[in-house]
C-alpha cells in the first residue's frame, strides 16, 4: 500500500485512515520510524517483534528450552570445574 501524506508546520503528519486500518493502529499505538538513505520506514513494535522472532527462530534449541538458561548452566558447570576441590 502506498499513500501520499504532507507535512505540517509543526513536523506532523497524518497517517490516513486506510493505513491505520491496515496496521490495526489506533490512538496511542507505538510506532518504531527508521531512516536510511533518504528513506523513512514506520512499523508497528509488533511487526518488529515478530520480525526479529523470525530472524532468531532457527538458533531456537529445537528442546524448546530458553538460550538464556542453557547460558547460566553452562556458567554454573564451569564454575563448579573451576572450583571443585579449591
Amino acid at each position: 500500500m502506498n499513500a501520499t501524506v504532507t507535512m505540517d508546520g509543526a513536523g506532523r503528519l497524518v497517517l490516513p485512515v486506510a493505513v491505520r486500518k491496515v496496521l490495526g493502529l489506533k490512538a496511542g499505538s507505538r510506532l518504531i520510524l527508521e531512516v536510511e538513505g533518504g528513506e523513512v520506514r514506520l512499523r508497528t513494535v509488533d511487526a518488529a517483534i515478530r520480525r526479529a522472532q523470525a530472524l532468531l527462530a532457527p538458533y531456537r534449541p529445537e528442546d524448546g528450552s530458553l538460550l538464556s538458561d542453557q547460558l547460566i548452566a553452562e556458567r554454573r558447570e564451569e564454575y563448579r570445574r573451576d572450583h571443585e576441590g579449591a
